[in-house]
C-alpha cells in the first residue's frame, strides 16, 4: 500500500528526492505521514484541497480491499 501512495505523490512533485512517508500501524488502521519540499505541498494538496481529498478516496478503496482502515496526514 506504501508503494502506491509513493508512486501516486512522486508523480506530482519535483523534488522528488524530498518525499518521505511513513507509516504506522495500529491493529486495522494504517497511518500514513507524508512530507514533501515546502515548495510541492501546494502540487500535493491542490486546490481547496481537491487533490489531497482525491489522494485520501484511492487509498482508502486500495485499503478497503485489505479490510483496513486508513488515514493520510500531509506534514510540513
Amino acid at each position: 500500500m506504501k508503494e502506491i501512495l509513493q508512486s501516486i505523490i512522486s508523480n506530482l512533485v519535483d523534488n522528488k528526492e524530498a518525499v518521505e512517508i511513513k507509516e504506522t500501524e495500529e491493529g486495522k488502521t494504517i497511518k500514513f505521514e507524508i512530507k514533501v519540499a515546502e515548495s510541492d505541498m501546494g502540487k500535493v494538496i491542490g486546490k481547496q484541497g481537491r487533490i489531497a481529498k482525491s489522494i485520501r478516496t484511492v487509498m482508502k478503496s486500495v485499503a478497503g480491499k485489505e479490510h483496513k482502515k486508513i488515514s493520510i496526514d500531509f506534514v510540513e
